[in-house]
């Protein structure tokens, strides 16, 4: 039996990944991040990762990103295309007499993403260095391999499309910047799974902690969710247009639809909402299109697999 690209992703694949590149290096530089970021940075040793927000004064997150230890002074910030400036200029305007450079540097750095059960066999140029660093998709296995641009790499398992891959990460309910993740967001709105992968709440101070720190203490208890949105047998829908679609709960509208794609698993159109927390799911839902009404159901995350540790109710 021939799988699908994203039944082939899930049994173990990879695909092309596109991240920006924010290099820090410097003396202070783990000083200077261990006050920006909600990762611990001294706990990161050369050769590894955490996944971090860089968030605002006020606790809303700036950027969701992972920061890489690649020498003993030089780390290396990876997001989503498109906020690497924004990391960049948030960084240089809180770095008050700290001796690091900070840069964005993405056409230097290469990713491919490696998902499923398997292990790989990796082939690259001798002598080239080569990190796999993590990825936290809830339901699901795998990392990104990191390596200078231009370095020859060869993996040991089939390759899927992007477009794969993005069907699966919205299954599994992992938010993207400028879609889930915006200057509104408030960190725990993205699930508990987000604030364990990506906050510390051993390490010292930080920008914008107060706020994650009062909203863990009460139980994480936000005014909205991430939430999945499974469509009623629909495949015959370009979900690039049921973004931004408003969603109905009894009549109520309690959010809009962030990402959408079509899943094989599933057999239909499956979205991410950060809805009301008054949606208690399962819950029947309308999306609301500039063509006309979808029906729906809004459900936990993620929509296939099991979460890591509890999952938020």
């Amino acid at each position: 039996m021939t799988l699908t690209e994203q039944e082939q992703l899930r049994a173990g694949g990879w695909f092309p990944v596109h991240r920006d590149v924010v290099r820090i290096e410097g003396p202070d530089a783990a000083t200077f991040l261990q006050g920006q970021l909600s990762a611990d940075v001294a706990g990161i040793e050369p050769g590894d990762a955490a996944w971090s927000l860089l968030l605002s004064p006020q606790g809303k997150v700036d950027a969701w990103l992972r920061l890489t230890r690649w020498d003993h002074d030089v780390y290396l910030a990876d997001c989503d295309v498109g906020f690497g400036g924004l990391i960049d200029a948030r960084l240089q305007r809180f770095k008050l007499r700290t001796k690091a450079d900070i840069g964005v540097e993405s056409d230097q750095w290469s990713f491919w993403g490696v998902r499923g059960p398997v292990e790989v066999h990796v082939e690259h140029d001798a002598g080239a260095p080569v990190l796999a660093v993590p990825v936290w998709w809830p339901g699901m296995v795998g990392y990104d391999l990191l390596a200078p641009a231009g370095t020859d790499v060869h993996i040991g398992v089939p390759q899927v499309t992007a477009e794969a891959a993005e069907a699966v990460r919205i299954e599994c309910g992992v938010p993207a910047m400028g879609a889930e993740l915006t200057d509104r967001t408030i960190p725990a709105e993205m699930g508990q799974w987000f604030i364990d992968a990506s906050v510390s709440f051993t390490k010292g101070c930080y920008t914008g902690q107060e706020l994650v720190a009062r909203i863990d203490s009460r139980g994480g208890n936000v005014p909205r969710r991430l939430r999945g949105v499974v469509f009623d047998d629909v495949t015959d829908v370009d979900p690039a247009e049921v973004v931004g679609a408003t969603v109905t709960v009894d009549g109520d509208d309690v959010g809009e639809v962030t990402s959408c794609a079509i899943s094989d698993a599933l057999g239909t159109m499956v979205g991410l909402a950060v809805v009301a927390r008054a949606v208690q799911s399962p819950a029947t839902a309308s999306v609301h299109t500039a063509d006309g009404e979808l029906e729906a159901q809004v459900r936990e995350l993620p929509l296939l697999g099991a979460a890591p540790g509890d999952e938020d109710t």
